[in-house]
């Protein structure tokens, strides 16, 4: 019998306070609350708002630097302000999109033998297109 018809059984009246608003199958299969939806929300929403100031940064120097020789954006890349900043651009950009994919993934493919190796790939390439981002800027900050 299931905890609501219990409840129902020994208790009659308006007065029936139900405890347990999940089905026993619910529990059994442990569905409910992930916990993790409030953190992964924020997450994506620090991200987007990190991006806007980097991005206007990154395309007014892309635009001032048309142009010139690669020593000169060597040159500019050699500047640790710089450098962090297109470091800070590239990290975030790739979190973010890594965030978002994963939302989709989540939401929208339904078949479950997918769903994890399709995580891995996303988290795998957003990882590894990041690292070969952030090893270019080093190369050119470091090695002209």
């Amino acid at each position: 019998m299931s905890e609501i018809a219990k409840a129902s059984a020994t208790k009659a009246g308006p007065d029936l306070r139900v405890d347990v608003m999940q089905s026993q199958l619910g529990r059994a299969r442990g569905l409910g609350s992930a916990k993790s939806g409030t953190h992964h929300w924020w997450v994506e929403r620090v991200t987007s708002v990190a991006l806007i100031p980097l991005t206007i940064w990154f395309v007014i120097v892309a635009l001032r630097l048309v142009g010139h020789t690669r020593a000169d954006v060597a040159h500019w890349a050699a500047n640790p302000i710089n450098a962090t900043l297109a470091a800070a651009l590239v990290i975030v950009t790739f979190h973010h999109t890594q965030l978002g994919l994963q939302v989709v993934i989540e939401d929208y493919v339904h078949a479950e033998s997918l769903k994890l190796p399709s995580l891995l790939v996303i988290k795998g390439a957003a990882f590894l297109l990041g690292l070969a981002g952030l090893l270019s800027i080093l190369k050119l900050a470091f090695t002209g």
